[in-house]
């Protein structure tokens, strides 16, 4: 029986900040109770669905923890596909977008005259997507070139990444023991990896990398990092297929009950490890969901 609990459901959270906040502290709830499966979840939904909003993963990973492909109605039809009979919806929360119409004096006084209305988004609303496991229909094409274990292509990929990042990458004996090392605009692999135990290396160095150019707004720690880092080498590794074991074990001892600590490393990881997946996702796969964000626009308008 599965250990991830749910929220309550009354009241639902109604805006992105209590979506976050209500499953960071189910979150918590779980891992104090010396349970990791929720965040095994919502670290696997982070690769999986990393062009949605960081609340929205969190939603759909506490609802469907299974889930692999998710969609709404209209978009499943449109792959020729239907949601099965009887199959509950994941609820997601999608902006509303509307105009704020200035007043008279305000739009005269204005040279911009497309200014006059400009878009702000106004609310949110609940919207229901279903995952690929909940429908029937046409067979749909494998885009995600899961590696099974192989890296395949998606190291040249890394690799080119980090050189257009402005990082220089080298291989020294001279590190060993360490697999990888990060300088601060400089790597240095340990040479002779296995290709899977190498790809995750990369990652968890280039990933220290980009943590070290963003802005934090709580102070962290070296363990902090070092956790983040693997936990973005996780997602990256699992979702590209490798076999990347358990990143949660070392959570536990992450945030020591500090609420706030916790949903900025999640959103840090969340933000570096879609930024990866992207510049190394091939092509087909890119456009597939460029078509998916169009349907999902259109369906939220």
């Amino acid at each position: 029986m599965s250990n991830i609990a749910t929220m309550p459901t009354n009241p639902k959270p109604q805006t992105s900040k209590e979506v976050i906040a209500a499953n960071v502290q189910l979150l918590i709830e779980q891992l104090e109770a010396g349970h990791s499966e929720g965040l095994t979840a919502y670290l696997s939904a982070m690769g999986k669905f990393h062009n949605y909003s960081f609340g929205n993963i969190l939603e759909i990973a506490r609802q469907k923890p299974d889930a692999t492909r998710v969609a709404g109605l209209y978009a499943w039809n449109q792959l020729g596909r239907k949601v099965m009979k009887g199959q509950k919806g994941i609820r997601i929360l999608a902006p509303m977008i509307g105009g704020r119409k200035k007043k008279d004096t305000e739009a005269n006084s204005s040279k911009d005259a497309a200014a006059i209305d400009k878009p702000v988004l106004v609310g949110f609303r609940a919207v229901y997507v279903f995952d690929v496991s909940q429908t029937e229909g046409a067979e749909l094409p494998d885009l995600n070139e899961r590696v099974k274990g192989e890296v395949g292509d998606y190291r040249e990929r890394l690799v080119d990444f980090i050189i257009a990042q402005g990082i220089q990458l080298e291989f020294k004996e001279s590190i060993a023991p360490a697999l990888g090392m990060s300088y601060g605009g400089k790597i240095a692999i340990l040479p002779g990896q296995a290709p899977a135990e190498e790809f995750n290396t990369l990652v968890h160095e280039v990933a220290h990398e980009l943590e070290h150019k963003a802005e934090r707004r709580t102070a962290t720690t070296k363990t902090v990092r070092e956790t983040e880092a693997e936990a973005i080498a996780f997602v990256v590794s699992q979702t590209i297929g490798l076999n990347a074991g358990n990143a949660a074990a070392d959570y536990i001892h992450l945030y020591d009950g500090n609420a706030t600590l916790l949903t900025e490393s999640l959103e840090v990881i969340q933000r570096i490890s879609s930024f990866i997946l992207s510049a190394i996702q091939p092509l087909a796969v890119k456009a597939e969901e460029e078509t998916t964000d169009t349907v999902a626009i259109a369906e939220v308008a």
